[in-house]
């Protein structure tokens, strides 16, 4: 008698547990209402506008989940690109630009996708310490104001007359400028090191890469120093030839 009391007491705190276990999923989340589309998104602009970030990537990111097609997700979907981009969240801001213009191709907006890309790259890699310590631009690694030009550079081949292509022009001609330095800061090491040949070829680099760009004077100037001290006389009197062309009140003599 005793054991079937005890069993009976076991089945009914089981019973217990488990509809307390029910009441805990009724619990009410309001991320699981079935709020519409509509009110979603105007509650992540909302959250957008006032800079609650982390709100608003909260409420994009549900719409896309549980709307992921019609207008105000591929909308939502543009502006979660921003609020990341704002989040310092540089990984997720580029995977979401990238797949907005994998999915969306021929969206009326994708070109904000093209310049977000570009602008993220562009800023990737500021880092605290940079902005602390000022720390000259064309001397840190290139690699993302590369991918930041070619983002740019695919923006204004595909949409020449969009609306960020004024802003992307100036940022490519900033881009190209502290690349070519970038470049020539390079080749000044090599150069300091006795490394002559690596110097003229990466100042070389400069002036085919970079035509445009102040940086060709000097770049031309050290290729011609380099080709001398190598003994390679034909190349820097070309290198000199070209500096006198180009920029006649900057050629240097050669000897």
């Amino acid at each position: 008698m005793k054991k079937i009391l005890q069993r009976i007491l076991v089945i009914r705190w089981l019973a217990l547990i488990v509809l307390l276990g029910l009441a805990g999923c009724a619990t009410h989340d309001p991320l699981k209402d079935d709020i519409p589309a509509d009110e979603l998104y105007k509650q992540g602009k909302e959250a957008l506008d006032e800079g609650r970030y982390y709100d608003a990537a909260d409420k994009f990111e549900l719409l896309e989940s549980r709307y992921p097609f019609g207008p105000l997700s591929q909308q939502g979907q543009l502006d979660l690109i921003f609020v990341y981009y704002k989040l310092n969240d540089s990984a997720s801001a580029l995977a979401s630009a990238d797949r907005f213009i994998r999915l969306y191709p021929n969206h009326p907006h994708v070109d904000y996708a093209y310049y977000m890309r570009g602008l993220i790259n562009f800023n990737i890699d500021k880092s605290v310490l940079q902005k602390m310590f000022n720390t000259d631009f064309s001397q840190r690694d290139a690699g993302s104001s590369r991918q930041s030009f070619q983002d740019f550079s695919a923006l204004l081949k595909r949409f020449p007359e969009s609306d960020y292509a004024n802003d992307a022009r100036k940022r490519m001609i900033f881009l190209r400028n502290s690349l070519a330095e970038y470049e020539l800061h390079v080749a000044r090491y090599y150069m300091e090191r006795g490394a002559y040949l690596a110097a003229a070829n990466r100042a070389k680099y400069v002036v085919e890469n970079y035509p445009q760009s102040p940086a060709n004077i000097d770049a031309l100037k050290l290729m011609v120093s380099a080709y001398k001290i190598l003994g390679l006389d034909e190349l820097a009197e070309n290198a000199h030839n070209t500096l006198r062309f180009n920029f006649p009140e900057a050629a240097p003599m050669i000897e």
